[in-house]
């Protein structure tokens, strides 16, 4: 017999950090692009991962000096190596007790839901019948943690933990196998200090706007997204903390357009990893600001040595408008920690 002990013990061993097993029944009112029910009707427990970003991998672009660690094995190799790796192995162990595993990557290329919409684009697919929504369905892995009991969602949307805040990232598991779900988080880790929208670069998540949903009876309320400009600011769409933005580009030429477009292709002088946009401005309010404020009021279970910021976050010195700086000479990227 198939427990749900069973279950957290190997995906522990495959690599994971946190497993939380939620109802599907827990998904009730979801929208139809988003319900995980569809992609296994059969499924009587949807599995969830989370995986820990290493504090260390925040660290060079926390100082401005080296932001490859961050976008290539925090963001890129997590969601397309690691992560399915895990999960196939959770899935063969399933699979040897007699039930099946369906994975759900965090992975959405094929996925026929708008970010900016979050409805299904036409052009994309259709669906095989008409009572079935268009593939790809595309899972709210956030929302399904806090079904799973994982954590609370912030202010931010981003998933919070009890032990990393918001550094993991989360994939799921729907298997037949009959296991005990896990209750809901019941503890509160997010304070609504808002450093998550102020430090934001792009200014993406409202500071006097909220947006809610119902799961499980229990209400969650965010920061109202403005899908947009995170895009654009997660690629290091601002100037300002962004040293590979080439001067010559204009904002208005792809601030408004979904990670910034070829125009923001064009003017960034960094690479993709994984097939990846490049990850440049670090999650710098959902995660860095949340992650320093959290350990600053001892939030979190998980504890260091040293202090994760030790300084004032840095931006770019020619934007520091203090007269006794000056801009760097062109292609230099000058750094000052006076935000």
């Amino acid at each position: 017999m198939l427990t749900s002990a069973d279950v957290k013990k190997a995906a522990r061993e495959f690599g994971a950090d946190l497993c939380g097993i939620a109802s599907m029944d827990r998904f009730e009112g979801a929208p139809k692009q988003q319900d995980p029910r569809y992609i296994f009707p059969d499924a009587k427990a949807c599995i969830v991962l989370a995986f820990r970003i290493p504090r260390g991998y925040f660290r060079g672009i926390e100082e401005g000096t080296y932001f490859g660690a961050y976008a290539s094995m925090g963001y890129g190799s997590l969601n397309q190596v690691y992560m399915p790796i895990v999960l196939r192995d959770l899935c063969c162990f399933i699979e040897d007790y007699g039930f099946e595993g369906a994975p759900v990557p965090n992975i959405y290329s094929g996925s026929s839901v708008s970010f900016v919409t979050q409805k299904h684009t036409p052009e994309r697919s259709r669906a095989v019948r008409p009572d079935l929504p268009n593939p790809d369905i595309l899972v709210d892995m956030r929302i399904a943690a806090f079904a799973a009991g994982l954590g609370e969602i912030g202010y931010s949307k981003m998933l919070l933990t009890p032990e990393f805040g918001p550094a993991q990232r989360i994939v799921a598991l729907l298997t037949d196998a009959p296991l005990e779900p896990d209750p809901l988080f019941s503890g509160k880790i997010c304070d609504r200090c808002l450093r998550c929208a102020t430090e934001c670069s792009g200014k993406a998540i409202c500071a006097t706007q909220t947006e809610s949903i119902t799961v499980a009876g229990r209400k969650i309320e965010w920061g109202k997204l403005d899908v947009i400009k995170c895009s654009v600011a997660y690629r290091g769409g601002d100037p300002q903390y962004n040293p590979f933005l080439q001067p010559t580009v204009k904002e208005e030429d792809y601030k408004d357009q979904y990670s910034g477009g070829q125009a923001l292709d064009k003017a960034i002088t960094y690479g993709h990893d994984y097939g990846h946009k490049p990850a440049l401005e670090g999650a710098r309010g959902c995660i860095r600001a949340c992650l320093a404020h959290l350990e600053e009021t001892g939030k979190l279970t998980k504890k260091f040595e040293n202090r994760f910021r030790r300084g004032k976050p840095w931006r770019l010195a020619s934007y520091d408008a203090g007269p006794e700086r000056q801009a760097p000479a062109p292609g230099v990227a000058a750094l000052t920690n006076v935000e």
